[in-house]
């Protein structure tokens, strides 16, 4: 394993996970008073993790669940948008938008490339390494040299990583990784090629990383599936895949939408499950599958509040932002290239560009957008949308300086931090978050509370294929629960301890 135990633990392997007699809330208790269970279930969202715990549920023979969802529709952060002119409109995808590996022979098969082509989903495979144009505040300008250097300097970086395993070596941030692998970024064409690298596959900096997690989640997908990106061009959305996997096993009463959690009571014998209309829902279980970004912002209220063990594992973890930003223009002037990157003197500053105006996405669309990560994103979340429209404009003067940029048809984003249904993209494993923690980010509390998502992978946190692993994961073992008349549940840590006494000396 990658992540070793580097720290003692007092694990509680034994524990049923049995609620005590948790007080109800006179309100609670007068909603609760005569009235029957709604369901065995409660799946709280319904995104991958979500709709595949349900699906998992009805194949084990139990379809007395209900998905609760806060949105019109499934889908969760696979959404789509339909943009551009009236008379050129193309539906985008605002979040996940990528099956990222397929399969390498008869190897392992990514769970989304499956669907995918279950789905018949319109896709086609990104050449993000070979297909790039480089620029920089002067215009058009050769970095590829030190573009293909930084693919190497990232090779090493895992390749390192691998080697500190079997040594039992600490972990450490990905930028001491880089380091130590001998890449040490000083140029604005050295911080834009390595960003390129790292910052727009894990929507965070070397920094906020984990060495060690990055390059575990990096080689559990493109080594074991393949190292081809399959970008989803389809157009009735990529969210498809679910919706129409969902369409094939659920009844319209088994699926609640447009019904926003606010409050979730655990006691001895179920759950009760309060919407912001205050209307409730009980059942024997609840899975939750809300986002990380939402449980470290506590939109969702738990009553008991949640142990201190599973609230350290939320705030240990960190939520990476991925921001797509798409304009429409009356005519194509930039890049014949799938791809381009610009090297700004602020790291981060508006660097990967990509073109849907392009013979094998869109033709004629028009429509070219530019992805910022991290701080850059929660910075123009706070800007108006002519503020973020004007600095991408001025980029696009220096990136072409004898070129007359027109104003754009269309222009859009989402603000993932501010939206209160995610809070973030997807999930990121900083150096302090142990795998402890990623013990107790996956354990479910007082065994009628369950958690499953992308952040509780430990192979495939921050992707969509961990979000269906955890999914089918977790209904199964619900299932056994639902069938054996309870159950003890998953281990957790209950206090998380250093390997050695601080020095304090």
């Amino acid at each position: 394993m990658l992540f070793w135990a580097r720290t003692l633990s007092a694990v509680l392997l034994t524990t049923c996970f049995l609620s005590p007699a948790h007080p109800l809330p006179l309100a609670m208790q007068s909603i609760l008073k005569g009235k029957p269970k709604d369901a065995k279930v409660l799946i709280l969202g319904g995104g991958m993790a979500g709709v595949i715990a349900a699906r998992t549920l009805h194949e084990q023979g139990v379809d007395d669940f209900i998905i609760v969802e806060g949105k019109d529709e499934l889908g969760g952060r696979m959404m789509s948008h339909r943009f551009g002119a009236v008379n050129n409109q193309w539906t985008i995808e605002l979040g996940a938008n990528w099956v990222q590996g397929t399969q390498t022979g008869d190897g392992p098969t990514n769970p989304i490339w499956t669907l995918a082509k279950k789905h018949n989903i319109s896709l086609h495979s990104s050449d993000y390494f070979g297909n790039v144009a480089t620029y920089d505040s002067s215009g058009p300008v050769d970095f590829q040299g030190v573009f293909q250097q930084s693919i190497r300097n990232f090779q090493s970086l895992t390749a390192m990583a691998g080697a500190r395993v079997p040594q039992r070596l600490v972990d450490m941030t990905a930028r001491s990784g880089y380091a130590l692998s001998g890449s040490r970024p000083v140029t604005a064409h050295d911080m834009a090629a390595e960003y390129y690298q790292f910052d727009w596959e894990f929507g965070a900096t070397p920094e906020e990383t984990s060495w060690l997690a990055s390059s575990w989640a990096h080689n559990h997908t493109f080594r074991t599936f393949s190292p081809t990106n399959m970008l989803s061009i389809d157009q009735r959305g990529f969210k498809s895949i679910i919706q129409d996997e969902a369409e094939a096993f659920l009844d319209e009463e088994q699926v609640r939408l447009n019904a926003t959690v606010a409050t979730i009571h655990t006691f001895e014998h179920g759950v009760a499950v309060t919407m912001e209309d205050g209307t409730a829902l009980v059942a024997d279980y609840a899975l939750c599958t809300f986002s990380l970004g939402v449980l470290q912002h506590e939109d969702v209220q738990f009553v008991p509040p949640l142990p201190a063990w599973k609230q350290e594992a939320i705030h240990s973890m960190a939520m990476g932002t991925y921001t797509k930003i798409f304009l429409q223009f009356p005519y194509r002037f930039w890049f014949d290239t799938e791809m381009a990157l610009y090297a700004d003197s602020e790291r981060g500053r508006y660097p990967v560009w990509q073109s849907l105006d392009h013979q094998v996405y869109f033709p004629d669309s028009g429509i070219l957008f530019v992805t910022v990560t991290g701080e850059f994103s929660r910075r123009i979340e706070s800007m108006t949308d002519p503020a973020v429209q004007t600095e991408i404009l001025s980029v696009l003067r220096a990136m072409f300086p004898d070129t007359t940029i027109p104003d754009p048809l269309d222009f859009y984003f989402q603000r993932w931090n501010r939206d209160p249904f995610f809070r973030g993209s997807y999930s990121n494993w900083p150096a302090n978050f142990l795998s402890e923690h990623q013990t107790n980010m996956r354990a479910n509390v007082y065994e009628r509370l369950w958690f499953a998502g992308e952040a509780t992978s430990k192979k495939h946190f921050g992707y969509l294929h961990g979000a269906y692993f955890e999914g089918r994961e977790i209904g199964l073992a619900l299932a056994d629960c639902v069938q054996g008349g309870g159950c003890v549940g998953l281990e957790h840590v209950d206090r998380v301890r250093t390997a050695r006494p601080y020095d304090t000396v």
